[in-house]
């Protein structure tokens, strides 16, 4: 049977977001399984999902808001995050440990104020990545109702995974596909772009220049939702259908491009602020 146990709780606010600790021991920053932002499931991944079975504990004081017991196949509504613990700061932000073993649990009922390090037991296999006995963590700012990437608020341990910008392609109103490497000349109107989607490694931000001004920008600090879908923040908010099309494209922005000589640059930064780039030059008529 599947519980789901609030505990009262008032959340106010501290005006600032602070620094959290690891919600388990630290791994290299280029070894996570999943990273935030990531297409994963069908869906925009809103978690960090790490890539090691290990202890896992509260990165920061709060107070224990809720339990979530493992979905069960016999209920009509099931838990996605499996065996999870949600925790309430006091800048009011939640923190969520998801994929949790249940035999960990019954020690939690009936505890309200958790110190930073405090024991959540072991990962198991109980959310909806049945089979990778990983943490699945998130990070919930409940004022600007969004989801805010974990890596922002932990020390950062090891290098980036490296980015790369290749086969680039814009797309027309009417969904006709050019291929910015060899198209040299476009006509003018509005065109969405988009990169080949690495399996890993994963932007922080990237930027589309038309002749050396910004014409979009997305950044993968905070995810909001729009129509009851995850999105990601630019000049639009962006859904799943738009951001990842299909297994092998990852949307870079929409632009217009208006009649001449037009030089197209795309920088893609990782959280460190390391950039790759590539510039297109195209004749628009």
């Amino acid at each position: 049977m599947k519980k789901l146990i609030f505990i009262p709780l008032a959340i106010f606010a501290l005006g600032a977001l602070f620094a959290f600790d690891w919600p388990q021991n630290e791994i290299l920053s280029d070894s996570f399984y999943s990273y935030f932002g990531q297409f994963r499931g069908g869906t925009i991944g809103n978690s960090l999902v790490f890539s090691e079975s290990k202890t896992v504990k509260a990165a920061d004081d709060g107070r224990l808001l809720a339990i979530i017991s493992e979905h069960d196949e016999d209920e009509l509504f099931e838990s996605t995050l499996g065996n999870a613990v949600v925790l309430a700061h006091k800048d009011e932000l939640l923190t969520v440990y998801a994929n949790l073993d249940a035999e960990n649990l019954d020690a939690l009922y009936g505890m309200h104020d958790v110190t930073t390090g405090t024991s959540f037991g072991t990962t198991g296999t109980s959310s909806w990545q049945e089979g990778e006995g990983c943490l699945e963590f998130q990070v919930l700012d409940i004022k600007n109702k969004t989801y805010v990437n974990p890596r922002l608020l932990m020390p950062r341990v090891g290098k980036e995974l490296q980015l790369t910008i290749k086969n680039v392609t814009a797309v027309n109103k009417k969904g006709t596909v050019f291929d910015l490497g060899t198209q040299k000349t476009l006509s003018s109107g509005v065109y969405q772009l988009y990169r080949e989607r690495q399996d890993i490694a994963m932007p922080y931000r990237t930027t589309v220049y038309i002749n050396g001004a910004v014409a979009e920008s997305l950044t993968y600090d905070t995810l909001s939702e729009k129509n009851g879908k995850i999105a990601v923040n630019g000049k639009k908010n962006y859904a799943v259908d738009v951001m990842y099309p299909d297994d092998e494209r990852q949307f870079l922005g929409e632009v217009t491009l208006a009649k001449g000589k037009t030089q197209i640059m795309i920088v893609a930064a990782d959280i460190l602020g390391k950039e790759k780039q590539i510039v297109y030059t195209v004749e628009v008529r």
